[in-house]
């Protein structure tokens, strides 16, 4: 029997929040009704348990209600972070941070929740690893992060809150 997943951070950053908000509403103002429209033409074609247009199309349909029903649910569980904390020499919630690791490689990262983690445009969702060793930490500082492959220690190089 599998276990639960742990339950991710509630917060977002306002341009996750519109994210999310835009694709919920483009699912259920745009592409529901798209689909709606080509199942409707499908089913009007004859039999159903052969029109291959009609199986898509009601598969199609269940997928977007699926993920409406869980945009709807999530949005209503997060807390949009909107505000930069008083105290910037630290990392927390929306820091971009500059890191270098024992090589000299640099890396730059933004601690985003994890519904907007992308690793290529550097955002680390809160609830990572790397997120939770970076948290509280200043300029100057030595991060040791436990990792699948061992651990690697990086050197805070910067902290900014800008969008």
């Amino acid at each position: 029997m599998l276990s639960p997943k742990p339950a991710s951070s509630p917060y977002i950053t306002p341009e996750g929040h519109k994210l999310l908000s835009d694709e919920l509403s483009y699912l259920w103002k745009v592409k529901r009704p798209q689909v709606t429209q080509a199942v409707s033409e499908a089913a009007a074609m004859g039999d159903r348990s052969e029109n291959a247009e009609y199986i898509y199309g009601k598969k199609q349909l269940r997928q977007i209600d699926s993920r409406i029903r869980f945009l709807s649910k999530r949005l209503d569980a997060l807390q949009v972070v909107d505000k930069f904390p008083d105290d910037q020499t630290r990392i927390y919630f929306g820091a971009w941070v500059e890191l270098e690791d024992e090589e000299g490689a640099a890396y730059r990262y933004r601690i985003v929740g994890p519904d907007e983690s992308d690793a290529e445009r550097g955002f680390i969702s809160i609830d990572s690893p790397m997120a939770k060793a970076l948290m509280h930490k200043s300029e100057g500082d030595e991060i040791t992060v436990k990792r699948p492959g061992g651990t690697a220690t990086f050197f805070l190089k910067s902290i900014a809150y800008q969008n």
